[in-house]
């Protein structure tokens, strides 16, 4: 996957993502003035969630200001979270630091790479998510783009799933994904929906020009309309009886069939 070009000579690509600090397991912050504190500094912040009974102004604020998502949840939820003295909020800390996804792109077009961007709608079991990343950093996936709302938290568990693997691949965590399709076609990207809505198998897609694979959650799938906005919608062949497959697992299917086709071009 290294390999990866327009044309079949050059160099092997000097550009490699720089692997992240593996942050610490702790990744709970709570209290008011802990949580002011690590929106002040240079902490990536997953999420906030703020009692619905309370008004935190200077939080809200600091928050918006770095795009950090603010939830207003029940006391419950919370006190389910953690029973120390919380003060009515909390914080995540994420164990990765997000990337840029205009300078992915730019990094890996300047590196003379064919660009392979996973996508995931809407995916928030935490584990299905460590081990999707797992397979994305072995077969050479650039970037996840996650969305900012509705996807899993990305937590030292996730870490834990991935085998590290979340500190190699950089993650895009986008305000919205159908923006961010429409940015991709823009930027000379296909965008292709693995969907058992679709009509054509997995294998009829070309992946060997610039690729973005959108996979959907077990539940409800790919969104409407994503699906209408892509460039190609692809199922997976089964012969089974069982009607579904394990979201990572499809996953890994996918992407070993972007490496099939690409070692026989």
């Amino acid at each position: 996957m290294e390999n990866r070009k327009y044309s079949g000579v050059g160099t092997k690509p000097s550009f490699k993502y720089k692997p992240q600090e593996r942050k610490s397991t702790a990744d709970l912050v709570f209290g008011v003035q802990s949580v002011l504190e690590a929106l002040r500094s240079e902490k990536e912040i997953d999420r906030v969630l703020i009692q619905r009974e309370f008004s935190h102004q200077e939080v809200e604020k600091l928050a918006e200001e770095r795009g950090v998502p603010v939830q207003r949840v029940p006391a419950e939820k919370i006190d389910r979270i953690t029973r120390k003295n919380h003060q009515g909020i909390i914080a995540f800390v994420a164990v990765v630091n997000y990337a840029k996804l205009s300078n992915v792109l730019a990094n890996t077009f300047e590196a003379g790479k064919t660009p392979l961007l996973l996508v995931l709608d809407h995916i928030t079991d935490v584990r299905n998510f460590g081990a999707i990343a797992r397979t994305a950093e072995c077969m050479g996936v650039d970037a996840l783009i996650v969305p900012e709302r509705g996807g899993a938290q990305i937590n030292s568990d996730a870490m834990k799933t991935s085998s590290g693997a979340l500190t190699y691949i950089p993650v895009c965590r986008e305000q919205n994904l159908i923006e961010t399709i429409e940015y991709l076609q823009q930027s000379g990207i296909q965008v292709v929906a693995c969907t058992e809505k679709a009509g054509e198998l997995l294998q009829s897609a070309d992946f060997s020009i610039p690729t973005a694979i959108v996979m959907g959650s077990e539940e409800t799938g790919i969104s409407d309309v994503i699906i209408r906005r892509a460039d190609a919608l692809v199922k997976i062949s089964m012969t089974g009886n069982v009607g579904s497959l394990n979201v990572s697992v499809a996953t890994g299917m996918v992407l070993y069939e972007v490496t099939r086709q690409l070692a026989i071009k």
